[in-house]
């Protein structure tokens, strides 16, 4: 019935209804006729294809974007003056003008010229002037706005700037401390070197309680490592290293004073200032720290333990001329901390209320170094001396001692053209503990020697691979001489799509200092000897691949992904004699063995960001017939933030974070869980004002155990493997006085 309808119609319609519709389907037909198309072919100025450049029809949205070889085509334009605008993300924009239908179907061949680099990362940690986009060795940092939202997140120390990053975890070793270790790709903390700007400042005893102990406010920014990077800076670097680098200052002057208070009663105030005067510079930061204990699971021990840290850091510079500059800076520490029983914390101590954990501890630095920079090469002469004295006290007993360390380095950098650069460079790395409590018998005093040199090329042996290799060879007094070589690869497919690949060999002095004698208080533990212990050495190496592009100049897209695997023999093993009654360490008769990938993915849309990271770490205990994954290491990390930023006004963000089961000393599995935080940022002309709020779902590890077993006056602690202090917020300002 309806299709009669129209039928009938149709068939109504008049003779000149006819002719005018004949027209119009003419013109319409005409018009289809006259849409003309475009090919375009978008290189940079070595003949690169740019993938994901955007051309765009100039005053409207009509666009396209370049495929993997650069090429677009446009469709459908109309029969006139066009005018098209090519842009791609740290390049030129350019404009181009066709007129069609003369110019219909034709190839348009356009180079587009490098403009201003959005961000132009220096890496310190490779002692060389090259970007991180043009460095073999693979480097993640933490610059900018991130590094400052990680400060306002935990303005007291470094735990939170590392703890979210992709394949590291930050490992608690003592509930009554809060003390953490740094591990990279599931090998423990002593296998990570930390270093301030390029000083290895915290090995050995020194490592103890370091994390706890070193503010954000005063870094430029954050360089880590992962795998071993064994030629500039010695085989301790098993696992990777990080890298924590100082602000300098400039003409502008900058003084910059941050508060932050948390919900758990912890107080936190920084002051930085730094200016360049012409022929002299200053920085100088000063911190303090108060923390009241804290016991949110209400059990009678404090999950965050009483706490009071100062730090002062000033640093001179002194410019010779616009080639020569001498540094002379001084960092200090002083730490107090005491968890436990809260009865004995606040003085009401009695027959069942005995425990505690005190912690006393002094850190104190000097760094000099002198850098002559002439036009194509670099002489650079270093020191640092480091005293660190830490006393731990629980009933009954003490373990008390200080280290003195101290490193020497001279370094050539040669630049012998545009396309190579080399390092030369030789050093001397001097350990020695001495225990002054006779509360541990027979004492664990060590000192070591380690005389090092190296030699180190970066070559970019055609437009598109450029290798690095390196050598050094260490002496050490007691254990003889090892022999480090080191290789990496970066190659460039084009702007978009790189890959590296690298291995090196490293090696570790054993000493007592490991996650298990912390958890132990070093108590009841044998020194080691260098006639029966044999150094720790590994082999390792990964492969990473790394895409970006953007789309229509207002989104852009990365991911990295990375495999690694790290072999290391002669580990360290911590064992008990039942007859003795005592802790004896030995080599392990087998292996272990780390092995994995990470995924990395970043998308930004106008003043959104949303990040995306997954680990997958499989380390293997191949000793003792265990052949089981390491204790405290989940196989499964995974990660999701999402931030609202825009410009110089707001920085909002929520996290979602994934660990997965895991398994303690015991091999008892640990159930996985989920943690969330929120934060908000708001950026005035001269005040930033915050407020975070840290596992708002206040996941803690009470709720699946207790963190504390009876009894009372002689507790056990079991392992730590998830959040101890639930969900904490906090809130503060930021004023920028220049």
């Amino acid at each position: 019935m309806f299709k009669g309808g129209i039928v009938n119609r149709f068939i109504m319609i008049p003779k000149t209804g006819l002719r005018i519709l004949s027209i119009l389907l003419f013109l319409m037909t005409d018009l289809v006729y006259a849409q003309n198309q475009v090919n375009f072919e978008i290189e940079d100025e070595s003949a690169n294809p740019l993938i994901g450049a955007n051309i765009i029809i100039k005053g409207t949205t009509t666009g396209v974007i370049t495929d993997t070889f650069g090429k677009a085509r446009l469709e459908n334009i109309p029969d006139e003056e066009i005018i098209f605008e090519i842009s791609f993300i740290g390049y030129q924009k350019r404009q181009i003008i066709l007129h069609f239908p003369e110019d219909d179907n034709k190839i348009i061949e356009i180079q587009l010229e490098e403009g201003e680099k959005l961000e132009e990362i220096i890496i310190e940690a490779t002692r060389s002037s090259r970007n991180i986009d043009d460095i073999p060795t693979r480097i993640e940092t933490i610059t900018g706005e991130e590094l400052g939202e990680k400060a306002a997140m935990n303005s007291s120390n470094i735990g939170m700037l590392l703890k979210e990053t992709t394949g590291v975890q930050m490992q608690q070793t003592s509930l009554s401390s809060g003390n953490l270790s740094i591990r990279i790709q599931g090998l423990d903390g002593r296998y990570t070197q930390l270093l301030k700007d390029g000083f290895p400042l915290y090995g050995g005893f020194a490592g103890g309680l370091s994390i706890m102990q070193i503010p954000p406010l005063d870094l430029k920014q954050v360089e880590l490592i992962k795998g071993s990077n064994s030629t500039l800076f010695g085989g301790g670097a098993i696992a990777g290293l990080v890298n924590l680098v100082s602000i300098t200052p400039e003409v502008d002057p900058e003084l910059n004073i941050m508060f932050n208070q948390t919900s758990a009663l912890g107080t936190t105030g920084n002051v930085f200032y730094a200016q360049n005067y012409g022929k002299t510079g200053l920085t100088i930061y000063a911190a303090a720290s108060n923390q009241v204990p804290f016991d949110p699971d209400n059990d009678g021990f404090s999950n965050i333990p009483k706490a009071r840290t100062f730090n002062l850091n000033p640093t001179f510079y002194y410019y010779f001329d616009s080639e020569s500059l001498l540094i002379l800076g001084i960092n200090s520490s002083i730490d107090h901390r005491i968890g436990g029983d809260m009865e004995v914390i606040v003085g009401n101590e009695s027959d069942l209320h005995t425990f505690t954990e005190k912690n006393s501890s002094e850190r104190y630095t000097t760094r000099l170094l002198y850098r002559n920079n002439k036009e194509n090469h670099t002489i650079t002469a270093r020191n640092s001396i480091s005293y660190f004295d830490r006393k731990l006290t629980i009933p009954d007993y003490n373990f008390y001692g200080n280290q003195l360390s101290s490193f020497s380095e001279f370094l050539y950098s040669l630049q012998d053209n545009e396309k190579s650069d080399w390092q030369f460079g030789i050093n001397y790395y001097f350990e020695k503990f001495t225990e002054n409590d006779a509360d541990n018998y027979p004492l664990r005093n060590y000192e070591y020697n380690t005389l090092g040199a190296f030699i180190q090329n970066t070559t970019d042996v055609s437009a598109r691979f450029t290798f690095e290799e390196g050598l050094r060879t260490d002496y050490d007094f007691d254990y003889g001489t090892f022999v480090l070589p080191r290789i990496s690869v970066l190659y460039k497919a084009n702007r978009n799509l790189t890959a590296r690949i690298g291995g090196a060999l490293g090696y570790k002095l054993p000493t007592i200092f490991t996650e298990d004698a912390e958890k132990r208080y070093y108590k009841n533990i044998d020194p080691i000897y260098a006639d029966n212990m044999k150094p720790e050495k590994s082999i390792g190496g990964n492969f990473d691949i790394n895409y970006k592009a953007s789309f229509m100049d207002k989104m852009t897209f990365s991911v990295n992904q990375m495999f690694f695997l790290t072999q290391l023999k002669n580990g360290l093993v911590l064992r008990m004699d039942d007859t003795r009654m005592r802790y004896y360490f030995e080599n392990a008769d087998g292996n272990i063995l780390s092995s994995g990938f990470e995924t990395n993915l970043k998308l930004t849309y106008d003043d959104f960001k949303f990040y995306a990271n997954y680990a997958f770490i499989n380390t293997e205990l191949q000793y003792d017939n265990i052949f089981n994954q390491k204790p405290l290491t989940p196989k499964h990390n995974a990660g999701f933030v999402v931030m609202y930023e825009p410009e110089e006004k707001w920085s909002i963000g929520y996290e979602l974070y994934y660990t997965s089961s895991q398994f303690d000393e015991m091999y008892h599995k640990k159930p996985d869980y989920w943690i969330m935080g929120f934060m908000v940022m708001r950026y005035f002309k001269k005040l930033s004002v915050f407020i975070n709020f840290e596992n708002f779902t206040n996941v803690i590890q009470s709720d699946f155990e207790p963190l504390v077993l009876p009894p009372t006056n002689n507790p056990d602690f079991p392992d730590i493997w998830a959040p101890t202090d639930g969900f904490i917020f906090n809130g503060g300002f930021k004023i920028d006085f220049f």
